[in-house]
């Protein structure tokens, strides 16, 4: 931030629900330490419906910045006054930059996606599942067609041309060696929840990618690092998409 802004005081935060758990509390107010920006502050904001946003906002005249995260990416546009281009194609906002016309939303998740993944990526990874439909995999869908790796959804309930999870076979699990968890499935304290796929199918051509970053290795990176598959978390691609938010405020 310019020395102008570094007087004034602005404040940050993640909406979401059920958030305590979350990174970017920490992340931000450590950055601003290391930053000497005494004036700047991140929280969280735990809010049991989006219809709470309005109040938030308003209590709150200090802030110049939100992320969000689960399960408010999608239901928060609504609120929003203005989208960039990038997230009114994906259809979901993971960062908010509070504007003298308004609120604007971003998708940092396909930046932070797409740097962490492609490093993992092999010439045979053509083919992805991604578990899923929420927010997060909205920003993972745009970033597999950039790529060009073709992919299926996977949902509880599926709709149109989405398969459930009853449907997973041997011959699907061979044919989509990219398996990209969105689910909350497996995020702490409930480190013992994984989606439900039948990971006896996996190999070492598999690449399994993983959105949750705390536990390092879910359950679900686990059962295919058995397999002998490629694992990665999410902690790289929140990373990113926090710097990536940062220098939106900032812009």
């Amino acid at each position: 931030m310019a020395k102008t802004e570094e007087q004034e005081i602005a404040s940050f935060g993640l909406i979401g629900k059920n958030i305590s758990y979350s990174f970017s509390k920490a992340y931000f107010n450590n950055k601003f330490t290391s930053m000497n920006l005494v004036n700047c502050s991140y929280e969280n904001f735990d809010l049991s419906k989006i219809e709470e946003l309005p109040a938030l906002i308003k209590k709150h005249n200090t802030l110049k910045g939100l992320n969000v995260t689960i399960p408010y990416k999608e239901a928060i546009i609504p609120y929003l006054d203005r989208l960039n281009k990038k997230a009114e194609r994906i259809g979901a906002v993971n960062t908010i930059k509070f504007t003298k016309d308004g609120l604007k939303g971003y998708n940092t998740d396909v930046y932070g996606f797409k740097k962490s993944f492609q490093p993992f990526i092999k010439k045979w990874h053509s083919k992805a599942l991604i578990l899923g439909t929420g927010g997060a995999s909205k920003a993972v869908a745009f970033v597999l067609n950039e790529l060009g790796i073709s992919f299926k959804y996977v949902s509880r309930n599926p709709k149109g041309d989405q398969i459930g999870y009853t449907e997973l076979n041997k011959k699907i699990i061979r044919s989509h060696n990219v398996i990209i968890n969105c689910t909350p499935l497996g995020t702490f304290p409930d480190i013992e929840a994984k989606p439900n796929i039948p990971y006896e199918f996996l190999t070492s051509n598999h690449l399994l990618f993983d959105l949750i970053y705390n536990p390092v290795k879910t359950a679900f990176l686990l059962s295919g690092e058995r397999k002998g598959a490629i694992i990665c978390n999410g902690a790289k691609m929140l990373e990113l998409q926090a710097e990536k938010a940062w220098r939106i405020w900032n812009s």
